[in-house]
């Protein structure tokens, strides 16, 4: 876990140390352990890095790391680096350091760049290949690791440079200007959106550029010629009779055997390792399951958010799975305070909007961890879109099962609501279950109309920026559809932004075992009734921890979200003057209409639709320098 960053131009003049230095010192928080600078001997390849050691702390395992013609910038972990290395070796490598970093070389010199489909992991990195001469940039499946860049054209089909790194700042080091994509910002501020799925490379700027999930990009310095292709796809079918799952038992068999292996590989390190609880039955599950391997660097510690006098504040459950495992539990009381605090340095961090203030809640438990000696720490991201966890994924199953078993739609409508997983279900859920298409029509048609009624969208704005493409909606048809869009496109990608630069802003390392592949494949993999049955969502993990957790955390109901309480929070006379002053800035870049500045600012809980204010509050942060 690191931040890389790179400087690549057929012009040899174009490359300085100084430059290097400059984004490297916009990341240092990514790896306070060390630092690296190399450049090649034609001048066209410069690599830099900052180490955050977690595998073989010894510092020949640094980088810029040379292995046999190659060199490489990495930022992740390789799990499965010892089975890799393994393998290697029988095919007559060998290796200099005990680091997953070096079995990525060797694992490109002998697989090309088909290596990446032999990695279990997170991971974003570059490597230059000397007898090429030509460079290989790759982001992991599901994009736990960030990689941006810019490539500066002088003449058509050919770069001038092409610069790239863990975090945007360090682009900006170079004197690159904060171009803010309009269309991006009026999306958010109107509808909550923080990417575009059409367009997957698309930033909050419109002269930097995402790397997406499961894509590589291949580099000729001396051409000035880069070309993007995807690598991974997440199969969405489900699996034939014939395959190895006959019943029940046996996808629950299968689960577990998948879910173990996850988390033994992920708790392979040279540093001490904590666990993120929340009392929820994902990152209860993570303990659980991680509690039954001998691992020397686990630490019997876990870290808890708690918000006192709140009604959705997890702190009794947490503490009774932290009894359960005789665990030592340090609950970390996230206040107003924080935030006004601690909110400029967050958005910072961030670099691009936020949806809610429970994001500050994880950068303030992950420092807590930080403080606690804690350098690598387990957490459950990925388990709610994977096992469909939110109350939202009940409609969409609901909605197939009217299609397609109208007895069982009638029992699993009925449990889901008395379990509390299901809230309004209307007229228009028949509608969406017998045309999706057509319902996918009216939502975008529904979020075209809520922009051009945002009175306090100043005018001008909304026509220059208004894009109704970047407003469409997929086709849902069945549970799986909505999954996989959150996956692959949405509300996932935000996620897992707001976990790495968390938890980089702490100089810790976030692991997380529900985003192990061929877990997601094999899940996807399975009918829907594997992830809500009998009234519950996620029924195929419930069943695998049952014995484990008490009753009361398997099979609890009503779910509730990573939610601190924010209207409360809003409330505060310091929060609404920093929304004020927000608000007076958009207005003076001609975002915001004059009229917004007298409308009284409206609390809102964490989660709700119309978070407008705390939108504004975000979206002010990146217009500052």
């Amino acid at each position: 876990m690191c931040g890389l960053a790179g400087i690549i131009s057929p012009h040899a003049s174009f490359i300085k140390e100084e430059k290097l230095k400059a984004m490297l010192q916009n990341l240092q928080h990514r790896g306070p352990d060390g630092e690296g600078i190399w450049i090649n001997q034609n001048n066209t390849v410069a690599l830099a890095h900052r180490r955050l050691s977690i595998i073989d702390l010894n510092t020949n395992a640094n980088q810029p790391l040379h292995y046999l013609h190659y060199s490489i910038i990495f930022n992740g972990a390789i799990y499965n680096y010892v089975e890799l290395k393994h393998e290697l070796v029988t095919k007559g490598y060998q290796f200099n350091t005990k680091s997953d970093t070096e079995i990525i070389c060797a694992a490109f010199d002998c697989w090309g760049k088909e290596c990446v489909h032999h990695f279990d992991g997170m991971f974003a990195f570059a490597i230059y290949d000397a007898q090429k001469k030509e460079i290989f940039i790759a982001r992991d499946r599901f994009g736990e690791k960030p990689l941006f860049y810019h490539a500066a054209y002088t003449e058509r089909g050919k770069f001038d440079h092409f610069i790239f790194a863990s975090e945007m700042k360090a682009l900006w080091a170079l004197g690159l200007p904060k171009q803010l994509n309009g269309t991006m910002v009026l999306n958010y501020l109107t509808l909550g959106y923080t990417n575009n799925f059409l367009k997957k490379t698309e930033t909050f700027y419109t002269n930097i550029l995402s790397l997406p999930a499961g894509h590589y990009l291949s580099v000729q310095p001396s051409a000035g010629k880069l070309q993007m292709k995807r690598w991974y796809e997440l199969k969405n079918e489900l699996r034939n009779t014939n395959d190895e799952i006959k019943n029940e038992s046996d996808a629950i068999e299968k689960f577990q055997e998948l879910f173990k292996t996850s988390i033994s590989r992920r708790l392979r390190s040279d540093v001490k390792i904590g666990t993120s609880l929340s009392g929820g039955i994902d990152s209860s599950s993570i303990v659980a399951i991680s509690q039954q391997f001998s691992s020397a660097h686990l630490s019997h510690e876990c870290f808890t958010a708690v918000f006192p006098d709140f009604e959705n504040d997890e702190s009794i459950k947490s503490k009774q799975v932290a009894d359960h495992f005789n665990l030592q539990q340090y609950t970390i009381e996230v206040t107003v305070d924080d935030w006004i605090k601690q909110w400029q340095t967050l958005t910072s961090y961030q670099e691009e909007p936020l949806q809610s203030s429970s994001v500050l809640s994880q950068f303030m438990l992950y420092r807590h961890a930080k403080s606690s000696g804690i350098k690598v720490i387990l957490d459950g991201q990925g388990a709610d879109e994977i096992l469909g966890g939110y109350k939202k994924y009940s409609h969409w199953y609901l909605q197939q099962l009217l299609k397609t078993d109208l007895s069982i739609f009638k029992i699993e409508k009925k449990l889901l609501q008395q379990h509390h997983f299901l809230d309004k279900w209307n007229y228009k859920n028949y509608v969406a279950a017998f045309f999706p298409e057509q319902a996918a029509k009216q939502l975008q048609k529904r979020a075209v109309q809520q922009q051009n009624n945002q009175i306090f969208i100043q005018k001008e704005f909304l026509q220059q920026y208004q894009n109704k493409n970047s407003l469409q909606k997929p086709v849902i048809k069945s549970l799986e559809d909505i999954l996989y869009f959150d996956v692959v496109h949405s509300s996932l990608t935000t996620l897992l932004r707001y976990a790495d630069r968390n938890a980089m802003a702490n100089s810790i390392e976030v692991r997380l075992p529900f985003l192990f592949h061929e877990l997601a494949e094999f899940i996807f993999s399975l009918p829907s009734s594997f992830k809500i049955k009998d009234g519950y969502t996620k029924w195929i993990l419930r069943k695998n921890i049952q014995n484990l957790l008490p009753d009361s955390i398997t099979w609890q109901t009503n779910k509730i979200g990573y939610e601190p309480p924010q209207q409360k929070w809003m409330q505060h006379s310091q929060i609404q003057e920093m929304i004020q002053e927000s608000k007076n800035l958009l207005v003076k870049k001609d975002v915001l209409s004059k009229e917004v500045l007298n409308q009284s600012i409206q609390p809102t809980a964490a989660h709700a639709v119309h978070n407008f204010d705390f939108r504004y509050l975000s979206a002010a942060a990146m217009f500052n320098p």
